[in-house]
């Protein structure tokens, strides 16, 4: 039985050594993926530059449709209707928005029954959803 701790070579010394290189190879490892996982989030867009347009239930069935979206900060923003083809049908509602969250109301009424979409357009931004008209 020849085993780590009984063999003539084994010092407290050395095993201290090699748990000491473990963990500094371990923690060289962890600082370089940190410093890549900072290098490749570089380029992400910033939050505060954009809106966001929240999706609706669907389908709708209600006359009276509130469309949501919030800003992180003060943005000119256009919130257009689309019919199916992608042809822009009317500007709901336009102008300056201070950050926060906003709710453009939009009867369906004035539309036929079908697929329309709803879209968000700022300076630095366009982004569309998809609704369906269903007035009973």
């Amino acid at each position: 039985m020849n085993f780590l701790l009984f063999s003539p070579s084994f010092s407290i010394t050395r095993l201290a050594l090699a748990v000491l290189f473990v963990s500094l190879a371990i923690l060289v490892l962890v600082i370089a993926y940190r410093k890549l996982l900072a290098y490749l989030g570089k380029g992400n867009p910033v939050k505060e530059d954009y809106c966001v347009l929240y999706s609706l239930e669907e389908p709708i069935s209600a006359a009276q449709v509130q469309i949501y979206f919030t800003c992180e900060a003060k943005k000119n923003v256009q919130i257009i209707l689309f019919n199916e083809q992608m042809k822009e049908i009317r500007v709901l509602k336009e102008g300056d928005f201070e950050p926060g969250g906003h709710i453009v109301t939009f009867d369906t009424a004035t539309v036929q029954n079908g697929q329309y979409f709803y879209g968000l357009k700022s300076e630095n931004q366009k982004t569309m959803k998809k609704m369906i008209v269903n007035n009973v």
